[in-house]
This record gives C-alpha cells, structure tokens and sequence, in this order.
C-alpha cells in the first residue's frame, strides 16, 4: 500500500509544482517538458530496460537451470542454510530459493549487475512459490529484497571505472568508503527488518555469520591498502569480477556434464523463462518510472536540495555536501539520472575534488529503490508490498548519511 501512495503522491506533488511555476513565474515550459518526459519514460521503461533484459534474463536463467539440475544450487543451500534458515525461516533449508538468493548477494557483492538482476528475480520466484497469499509479499520476500537493495559491494568496479575516464589520479580511493557505506545501509536494512519479523539477530550461528562477514571484509580492506598500489586494486577488481562471471557458468556446465545431463536443453528451458519474466514486469515498470519522470522534472529535487542548503546554513554547517544530495534524493528514483548527475560532478568539479569524491560515494551506497520494487514484485505479481519500502529506504537513508560521513574523513 505504501508504494500505491508513494505513486499517487508523485503525480499530485509534480502537478502542483508544475501549475506554480506556470502561475506565479510564468514558467510555459513547464507542463511541456513533463508530458515529453512521460512519453520518453514509458518508451525507455520498455526499450531501454525490459527489452534489453530480455537477452539478459534468458542469459542468466539459462545457466540457473543447467546449476539446479547440475546440483550446484541445492549445494550452495547446504553451505549457508543455517544461516539462512535463521533469517528466512519459512524457507525450508534446502530449498533452491536459498541457494538462488545466495548467487544474487554473491554477484552484488563483486559488482556483477548484469547477473545480479536475473538471479534475484529466479530467486524471487522461488519465494513466491512458497508465498501462501500470491499477490501480498511474503517475509521471506522482505527479507530478500531489502538486503538486496542495500547493496553490499565489495568491487564498485563500474564506478572506477567512470573516474578513471574521467581522469582521477587515484580512481580507486573511493574503494573503502564504498564497501563501509554499503555495509551500514545493509546491516541497517537487516536489523530493521529482523526487529518487524522478531527475528533474533543474537543467535549464535547469526552472529558467528555476521561477525565473519565483518572480519573478511575488514581482512580484504586491510589487504588491499597494505600490500596493493592503486593501480593493482583497479586491475585486480576488473579482472577478479570477470573471472567470476564467465566462472559460475562454466563451472555450472562442468557439473552439468558430471551429472550426465543435456546441458544445452537445460540452458534453452531456462532461457525460455526469461522472455516471459520481461514482459510481466512492462506495466509495472512503465507505471512506476513514468511517476519518477514527472516528479523528477518538476524540478521537486532541485527545491528539496535548496531547502537542505538553506537549513543547515542556519547553523553554520559545512554546506558543501548540499551540492550532492540530489544524487541522494534522484539515487532511489532513477538509477541513470543519478548517474547522470554523478558524471556531472566528475566533469565539473573534477573527479579527485570533494565534490566528485562524494558523488562517486554516494551513488555506489544507495541503489533503485522504486525501480527495484516494481521489478522485483511485478515480476511475481505482489501487488501489496507491506513494509518493504519504508524498510528499503531506512537503509538507503543510513548508507547515504554514512557516505557523506566518511566522504568528510576521506576527503574533506
């Protein structure tokens, strides 16, 4: 419900704005710009996102059917089922779902988007089918989506990427505050949502988990800032993270062949899945990206960020970071704007100034908040969505304000 009245809100707010602006600035522009931004969004919502995915869906679900039948899923099942079954426990342990989620957080965790996507979305359904009122989302689906939106990344390799084009000295010293701040906005995203589903984050095998996840990733930081050059982590994320996703299907092919199974077969049934996903998804996604176009060109960020600089220049705080925020606010809406206004920043303000130090931060911490929603549960068909979007941007709101944070004790 909370989403039906987030989407009725953006088009009240856009219209009101816009019919301001018109009245009292004599702004003729205005209704123009947001009528041309629904036809491009519903247009882009279909050929720049659904259509494209199809190719990657059917990429993706195929290799997860050859895995399922090579046993590799239920395997990875095994391996984190204990933990899993602690912070899912109306999944049963050894159900796929368990290994699915699993390879979704793994290919979050090395950057791997293009796999992430199909592998949550496989993961999804499988939830679904343990989901007794199919169109209310589960705990379970909860769960996953918001750790999934959280977002914890080790190797922000597309954001090195984008500083190094952009000619930053060292592009990889954003490297540390990334993994930090993704880290804060998924333990953030967990604890809420343990707190709404009484799960008890004190249990031992919880903590054993949770404590082991925080020393790798303390082990890795330190690793990597002791005995790697910047150019050595920049060439070791690019090519550790391609290692990985031409691995997993390799590895899934190999399996296969041990278990005697008809790989290819496998693949096509799989891949067959991934046209019929994408198309589901097209209304939710016209729907939802059509609000954020009309919200976004109304100009209700720009006012939201001057309305943030306004106040904390009352108390004689450091502004700088106001300069930012709109990164913050557009981050959760539309993942190209954000991006688009973080290359911005690189081009203008440089990519080794503060300014581009914290846009580059800032956009790899939070993720597509309402994107992800209306592609994760259109796709399966939840219409009631609970809790999930208040929990998802409690953790965005918590890895943003630790971004800016540690932005300041990097770079500032």
């Amino acid at each position: 419900m909370a989403l039906n009245y987030i989407w009725i809100a953006f088009f009240l707010i856009a219209f009101v704005i816009a019919l301001i602006r018109l009245i009292f600035f004599g702004d003729t522009e205005i209704f123009r710009m947001m009528a041309e931004g629904t036809f491009d969004s519903a247009k882009s919502s279909v050929m720049d996102i659904a259509l494209p995915l199809v190719g990657i869906m059917s990429l993706w679900l195929g290799v997860m059917k050859i895995g399922e039948k090579a046993g590799a899923i239920n395997f990875l099942s095994k391996i984190v089922g204990p933990f899993f079954s602690r912070l899912f426990p109306e999944v049963p342990q050894n159900h796929p779902a368990v290994g699915q989620m699993m390879l979704n957080f793994s290919a979050n965790l090395l950057g791997l988007d293009n796999a992430a996507t199909p592998l949550g979305l496989k993961a999804m359904a499988g939830l679904q089918e343990l989901n007794k009122d199919k169109e209310t989302a589960s705990n379970a689906q909860i769960m996953f989506l918001v750790l999934h939106a959280s977002g914890l990344t080790i190797l922000p390799i597309a954001i090195i990427a984008q500083r190094a084009i952009y000619h930053s000295k060292d592009p990889t010293d954003i490297f540390i505050p990334c993994i930090v701040a993704t880290f804060v906005a998924t333990l953030a995203g967990l604890i809420v949502v343990s707190i709404k589903q009484k799960i008890n984050l004190f249990d031992k095998v919880v903590l054993a988990w949770l404590l082991g996840i925080t020393g790798f990733i303390a082990v890795l930081i330190w690793y990597f800032t002791e005995y790697l050059n910047k150019a050595q982590i920049s060439g070791f994320s690019a090519v550790f993270s391609n290692v990985i996703y031409l691995g997993i299907p390799v590895i899934f092919i190999l399996g296969g062949v041990r278990k005697k199974i008809n790989v290819f077969d496998a693949f096509v049934e799989g891949a067959k899945e991934g046209f019929e996903v994408s198309v589901k998804i097209i209304p939710y996604l016209v729907g939802l990206l059509v609000a954020v176009s009309l919200f976004r060109t109304c100009g209700a960020l720009t006012y939201l960020g001057e309305g943030f600089r306004w106040l904390f220049g009352h108390f004689n705080m450091d502004t700088r970071f106001t300069d930012v925020l709109p990164i913050a606010f557009i981050r959760p809406l539309s993942g190209s704007g954000a991006r688009a206004l973080m290359l911005d920043n690189l081009k203008h303000f440089g990519a080794d100034s503060f300014i581009g130090h914290m846009s580059s931060v800032l956009y790899g911490t939070a993720d597509t908040t309402f994107y992800i929603i209306a592609l994760y549960f259109g796709a399966v068909g939840i219409k009631h969505t609970r809790y999930t979007l208040p929990a998802m941007l409690i953790a965005d709101f918590f890895g943003i304000v630790t971004a800016i944070l540690i932005s300041y004790l990097f770079f500032g």
